[in-house]
């Protein structure tokens, strides 16, 4: 005989209903979608230098601002790349916060992932920090710039408000440059991430810290100033935390291996609330740069990231 409710168990059973709907909601939430905290700094610009290796970083003599951000910051010169220490899979994951076993990039090449995305966000890409940041901040202001076109697919360019790729640039990197402080003067992001491709390319036409490698590393480190200079202008450099770190290292006239000088890159974080003149002493991993942005601007870890802040980096 087919059982038939009451109107009355029925309505009864709503408030069981609307809570087991409330507890799946809940649970869903708290595996995939960030919260809020309280930031540590209103914004974060990321410097992220192709190919800059921390092996012999002190035959470098002419950095003045990459010292300057040493020395007043926290510091490693033992920052892990994930493997392959090649570029494609370690800007994905310093963007993204996993392994390639979540994000599926495997190589040195980003335009396609060999893996299928362990999970995908509303724009069928695994989250990135941008991502995250434009749900938390909707209305933010974000950017990217790069000399190395596969850059745009890691970062989630649907979430980011300026998106910018300068093709050839390395070789005028001085000029784009100036792009940059016009973009941060008029603008003021929330996070700003300009990405610099020629250090790598020295690097393999020249040689890992040959003369020509340490000379492109002093026209970066002029353009660090000029970002730094920027902010001030702005009048957002007191509340800003900049970091400034590499994909990969390299030896002779390449990377990818297991070498120390190839995984092995450096990472400067300097700023608002950043522990002065500090080497860090935790391990940190490529993944480690998406979960200390989202530490700085108060945002709570998605449950998919693997990476964790440095929070002894911060006072």
């Amino acid at each position: 005989m087919k059982k038939v409710h009451s109107l009355k168990s029925i309505r009864m059973d709503i408030p069981k209903m609307c809570l087991r709907v409330c507890s799946i909601l809940l649970i869903f939430f708290a595996f995939v979608m960030p919260g809020q905290a309280q930031p540590l700094a209103k914004h974060v610009v990321l410097i992220g230098l192709d190919g800059w290796a921390a092996h012999d970083l002190d035959k470098a003599s002419d950095i003045p601002n990459i010292r300057m951000l040493m020395q007043g910051g926290s510091v490693t010169m033992h920052k892990r790349s994930v493997l392959p220490s090649s570029s494609g899979v370690n800007w994905a994951s310093m963007f993204m916060g996993v392994g390639p076993e979540s994000h599926g990039f495997t190589t040195w090449d980003s335009e396609k992932h060999d893996l299928p995305f362990s999970f995908k966000n509303e724009h069928g890409i695994f989250p990135s920090i941008f991502s995250i940041i434009r749900e938390i901040y909707p209305n933010a202001e974000t950017g990217c710039t790069f000399e190395w076109e596969p850059i745009k697919y890691v970062v989630d360019t649907l979430a980011i408000s300026y998106v910018e790729y300068f093709p050839g640039g390395a070789d005028r990197v001085e000029d784009n440059c100036t792009r940059l402080e016009q973009y941060i003067r008029e603008h003021k992001p929330l996070f700003f991430a300009p990405c610099f491709d020629g250090l790598d390319g020295t690097g393999h036409s020249k040689g890992w810290y040959s003369r020509d490698y340490y000379d492109y590393l002093t026209r970066l480190d002029r353009c660090i100033g000029r970002i730094i200079q920027a902010l001030k202008d702005a009048g957002i450099y007191d509340e800003t935390v900049i970091i400034v770190t590499g994909d990969h290292g390299g030896h002779d006239k390449g990377h990818g291996t297991l070498a120390m000088e190839d995984m092995e890159s450096p990472l400067v974080i300097f700023g608002k609330n950043v522990r002065q003149g500090y080497q860090i002493k935790s391990p940190v991993v490529q993944y480690d740069v998406a979960a200390t942005i989202a530490y700085v601007l108060g945002i709570e870890l998605p449950q998919v990231w693997r990476g964790k802040p440095v929070k002894e980096a911060f006072r």
